[in-house]
């Protein structure tokens, strides 16, 4: 299924509906009007944004405007995407567009700061709404735009499940020979088993995971600890870009992160900075200074680098 948006005036969406009077139908919340024919389902939205999703989009777009062909610029990026994802795992195109679990983490470079994962359920009718609402790879957000579309999707009740992992457990988890990988493994795999319950006994269509590793390593870390995968489960990198659901994990991942880190500097009583930095190296320099070196276990993920360089500010 295929969709294509255009961007019109107030003037021609009140055409547009005009037009489509005898096939309009109850509008998703935010919009002007909604409407399905044979070729295509028609969502007309306040911004002026107006998406034809269906059979056959094409059909009906070219007859309010011209749809603008992808640049070779973005052909090259796709193909060169779509060489990386050339597994026995990579999604069909039609997962984008339909119900479907997204699965993403956050956390994973920074210094200080615990690992989430959220899987997200998201379905079709659902997908040009969190479009208007700004749901994107929460990379391209800042912190308090996380913080408001995460809100948004609560109140949507979208439906979710997250996992954190605490510095304390990832600490011990390293030191007994866990790779960060084996971790997301296992917390994608929580995640997205815990979301599987919660909205039993539907079936998504799928469940996209923002691949951060081939899918074999990933299928070994879950032998390891003798868990099995889930049926239609795929792996993408950068799946984010493509899918809502794995962007709405995204977010949701990431505002939760920033929810603990505010609450790691509130109770460190100094600020507690993102990423993994020359000014995270000194943050945690002033907090062995203040709480001790055996502190950062609560903090940090302490086998990264920052935790030797700390040193040289003390």
């Amino acid at each position: 299924m295929g969709q294509i948006v255009l961007n019109l005036t107030k003037e021609k969406i009140k055409k547009l509906k005009d037009y489509y009077c005898d096939d309009l139908r109850a509008s998703p919340p935010g919009a002007i009007f909604a409407a399905k024919t044979k070729n295509a389902t028609i969502t007309a939205y306040q911004s002026g944004k107006v998406l034809f999703q269906g059979r056959s989009p094409e059909v009906e777009a070219n007859k309010w405007g011209s749809t603008t062909e992808p640049s070779k610029n973005r052909d090259s990026k796709s193909l060169k995407q779509k060489k990386i994802n050339e597994h026995s795992f990579a999604p069909p195109s039609s997962l984008f567009t339909s119900s479907h679990i997204g699965s993403d983490e956050a956390g994973t470079g920074d210094y200080f700061g615990p690992i989430t994962v959220a899987a997200a359920y998201i379905t079709k009718d659902q997908i040009p709404l969190l479009k208007e609402l700004g749901v994107k790879d929460s990379k391209h957000l800042t912190d308090e735009m996380i913080k408001s579309i995460a809100i948004e999707l609560v109140r949507m009740e979208i439906a979710y499940s997250l996992v954190v992992l605490h510095n304390e457990k990832y600490n011990e988890l390293q030191r007994k020979g866990w790779s960060q990988g084996k971790m997301k493994t296992m917390l994608h795999h929580h995640a997205i088993n815990k979301l599987l319950k919660k909205v039993e006994p539907t079936k998504p269509d799928g469940i996209l995971i923002d691949q951060f590793s081939q899918p074999n390593v990933y299928l070994n870390h879950l032998k390891s600890e003798k868990a099995k995968l889930q049926d239609h489960v795929f792996f993408m990198t950068k799946a984010e870009s493509y899918s809502i659901a794995v962007a709405a994990g995204s977010i949701i991942a990431r505002a939760s992160f920033v929810k603990q880190m505010d609450k790691l500097a509130n109770t460190a009583g100094v600020p507690i900075p993102k990423g993994a930095s020359q000014k995270v190296d000194q943050a945690a320099a002033v907090l062995i200074r203040k709480h001790g070196r055996e502190s950062l276990e609560q903090y940090a993920k302490v086998h990264f680098a920052n935790t030797q360089k700390a040193e040289s500010y003390l």
